[in-house]
């Protein structure tokens, strides 16, 4: 295994018990990993709803998904870190959090988790002005139909960058993963991926290489843009690989195409 640590697993689709953890710790296991970074989206849990009120207001359908993805307290997410790390593991196990950033929500966000002591927190962007860009059911409909690409990929980029500048957080969930779609920008990203790499570097923020939108969403790069990979590295910008597994199975999935 080139890429030995997954720094972005889910429990989102399975119960937070200790018998479900270990099905991720023995399949990274299985497949080389020797350090798993497990996560869980903030719209599980009801203490960070508020932050969601975007979302719901801007679509029924949304509100629907978000109303199924309740379903936790975070207090339950607390005792279940606190149970694993009695568990003497056969590889490094870390717990997070992964958080949907938007700016609007950023003092919420600071005081919320300030009360949380993880091992690590991925900032990450999952909407456009309360638009949700990756769900099959309905984005292409309710987003990518009906505004320019070119604009979705700008707000997409200038709220990643205000993640970044925030210093909310440790680590960037899938920092290109607009492009799973494959619609075309519109203009040239060398100019953006520059700037969010001087940010990274500057606020000291590990970035993922993250394969998810390669084997979820069948995108041709695995990972990163190469472009986007190399100029990070240029700058010395700390390069995580990620599986964004939402199954024990799909733990380092694909990182063997991914370059060392």
């Amino acid at each position: 295994m080139k890429n030995n640590i997954d720094g972005h697993v889910h429990l989102e689709n399975g119960p937070l018990t200790k018998e479900y953890v270990w099905e991720f710790v023995r399949s990274a296991q299985k497949q080389g990993i020797t350090t798993l970074q497990i996560l869980d989206h903030t719209h599980r849990f009801f203490e960070f709803r508020d932050m969601y009120r975007g979302v719901c207001q801007s679509a029924d359908v949304q509100k629907q998904w978000f109303e199924k993805k309740q379903v936790n307290s975070i207090r339950e997410y607390q005792a279940l870190i606190e149970e694993m790390k009695k568990e003497d593991f056969p590889i490094t196990v870390k717990f997070g959090l992964e958080v949907c950033y938007s700016p609007e929500n950023e003092e919420f966000l600071r005081r919320a988790l300030s009360s949380y002591p993880y091992d690590f927190l991925v900032g990450s962007v999952h909407s456009i002005d309360g638009l949700l860009y990756d769900m099959d059911a309905f984005s292409k409909e309710l987003l990518w139909e009906k505004q320019d690409p070119s604009t979705i990929y700008r707000r997409y980029f200038e709220r990643l960058q205000a993640a970044i500048e925030s210093d909310l957080f440790t680590q960037i969930g899938h920092p290109d993963v607009i492009k799973m779609y494959n619609y075309d920008p519109g203009y040239d990203l060398v100019p953006t991926y520059q700037r969010l790499a001087k940010a990274a570097k500057e606020h000291h923020v590990k970035m993922e290489d993250n394969t998810g939108a390669h084997y979820r969403y069948h995108h041709a790069d695995v990972g990163l843009n190469e472009t986007f990979r190399s100029i990070l590295q240029k700058e010395g910008v700390p390069i995580v690989s990620a599986s964004d597994a939402h199954y024990p199975k799909d733990v380092a999935k694909d990182f063997d195409l991914l370059p060392e």
